[in-house]
């Protein structure tokens, strides 16, 4: 808890589902200030309004891939969490251009800001597209993550430390499956499915953050940070929420249409968060993995650490939870203790963190 108290911290996509809670986790640890540096005014809006007791939260609107207004951003800045990107997988294929400028030209430009400034540690978000990527989305993330790994020998003698967490799916992100399920369901459905058989690591965004903030505290350079999430096959967790919410909106479950819709563009049936090759190079804790970098320029130790076993880490390839674990690792309980009928998704996210926090 003392790794960030009286430090000087920059949050980029600080505004988005991931980074408005590492802000929020950030500020625990009494920071002398946090930067929240993204491009919608309207999100910024609601964030101060919902920190409005801090007084060490400053508001910058900018994009990652403005150089100069970054490096305004960047200024006596000690830590960084890079969580701006372009993530939906769609939106990229149909956009390539517009994902090599954030999710690369971007990272390049943090990167060289960050040297100048001499920040002490950069980490970076990843995502479990990287490995082995079929689409645009996780080619430029592989990219970025090469970069973030690659500026630990390009910096010369500065001192600041690069470094990468790779996540799974986050439950009640912006534009994820358990809000848009919900509101399908609410409304009697149908509920658009791309393949029930897709498996997807899953994590909570409160898990998500205390991963990226452990790896603030264990970077020494280049590595990529996993944690060991467990797997959702698609269709149970459609049976699940259907099952759980349908009845509270005056439906039998067998009421509410299931729509196959097929895989949507450069969309894989399964995920990999680590590749066979990755797993030589790699670290295993209890709960997560280190992937060690290609070019490396010390020793590196963690207590506790051994050589991961060589072998892909794919959902296909772990035992899926069933229904009943599906309601309670994906926080549908939550709903269950709630009087009001739907949750906004900013809702369902808040709740799920306060349970997190309360239950340790």
């Amino acid at each position: 808890m003392s790794l960030l108290r009286g430090k000087k911290v920059l949050v980029t996509g600080g505004t988005g589902s991931i980074g408005s809670e590492i802000v929020r986790q950030v500020l625990r640890q009494e920071p002398a200030v946090v930067r929240v540096y993204s491009r919608d005014e309207g999100k910024q809006f609601d964030l101060q309004h919902e920190l409005r007791g801090f007084g060490n939260v400053r508001y910058l609107i900018g994009d990652i891939r403005d150089k100069e207004r970054l490096a305004r951003a960047i200024e006596d800045i000690d830590v960084v969490f890079h969580a701006a990107a372009l993530k939906h997988v769609p939106a990229c294929e149909y956009n390539p251009f517009e994902a090599v400028k954030t999710n690369v030209l971007g990272v390049q430009n943090l990167i060289e800001a960050a040297l100048d400034e001499e920040v002490e540690k950069v980490i970076a978000i990843s995502t479990d597209k990287v490995a082995n990527p079929t689409n645009t989305m996780g080619a430029t993330k592989l990219l970025s993550e090469r970069l973030i790994a690659a500026a630990n020998y390009y910096k010369g003698s500065r001192r600041t430390v690069f470094s990468c967490v790779r996540f799974g799916n986050v439950v009640g992100s912006r534009g994820s499956v358990i809000p848009l399920f919900h509101e399908q369901i609410r409304r009697g459905g149908p509920v658009t499915v791309t393949d029930p058989a897709m498996t997807r690591f899953m994590m909570t965004i409160p898990q998500a953050v205390q991963l990226v903030l452990r790896a603030a505290g264990m970077a020494q350079g280049g590595e990529t940070f996993i944690l060991k999430m467990p797997v959702v096959r698609l269709g149970d967790l459609v049976e699940a929420m259907i099952g759980e919410l349908a009845p509270r909106y005056g439906f039998r479950p067998e009421e509410i249409p299931v729509d196959i819709i097929g895989l949507r563009p450069g969309e894989k049936r399964d995920e990999e968060l680590m590749t066979e090759e990755e797993a030589k190079r790699a670290l295993e804790l209890p709960d997560m993995f280190v992937i060690l970098p290609l070019i490396r320029t010390h020793e590196y130790a963690y207590p506790g650490a051994r050589p991961a076993a060589v072998r892909r880490y794919a959902s296909c390839d772990q035992p899926w939870l069933s229904k009943d674990e599906v309601l309670e690792a994906m926080l549908l309980r939550l709903l269950r203790r709630r009087a009001t009928d739907w949750l906004p998704a900013r809702e369902f996210v808040g709740a799920a963190a306060e349970a997190a926090a309360r239950e340790g």
